[in-house]
């Protein structure tokens, strides 16, 4: 079942007045036959909206590496650019389909098209030469050297049991 996209005024149960309540519920079903119809409007769906693909990023670090994956299904390698400014790490790319169908009492085509640009600012300098990728699955995977004096000035601080 999807959700309700619009808020309560009277809150939710008994309580709601009839009229408000089959109001919201014909609003809700309004809604929902447009997303059916209009997928990439599909507010449950966080990676493609408006032509935009915003893609996860998980961004892990160890003492000498920060690593940063992004999830870029149907995306081909050709299509990603990675790039570092200074202390900045820019992804981009674009992502294109299509599909037709040519049938006795129809003719189907569909195409997408969506563009991506993610900026990761870090708190050091990045040495494009500490810089690797790999795009594997439908995953980029960056690995990004830590400079050795912010190696240096990382200390780990041992926490103690409140009294």
């Amino acid at each position: 079942m999807k959700t309700s996209l619009l808020p309560s005024v009277f809150g939710n149960g008994e309580k709601t007045p009839l009229a408000f309540r089959s109001l919201h519920n014909e609003i809700d079903r309004v809604f929902n036959e447009f997303r059916d119809v209009f997928p990439s409007f599909n507010t449950e769906d966080e990676s493609v909206g408006n032509g935009q693909i915003v893609p996860k990023i998980d961004v892990s670090e160890t003492g000498k590496i920060v690593k940063v994956a992004a999830e870029l299904p149907g995306v081909d390698d050709g299509d990603i650019d990675v790039s570092v400014a200074g202390n900045v790490l820019t992804l981009k790319g674009e992502k294109a389909t299509s599909r037709e169908e040519n049938e006795k009492d129809f003719k189907l085509v569909e195409r997408s098209y969506g563009s991506f640009s993610r900026t990761l600012p870090f708190s050091f300098e990045i040495d494009p030469k500490s810089v690797k990728a790999a795009f594997k699955n439908g995953v980029l995977e960056i690995e990004i050297e830590k400079p050795p004096e912010v190696v240096e000035k990382t200390k780990k601080i041992e926490i103690s049991k409140a009294a």
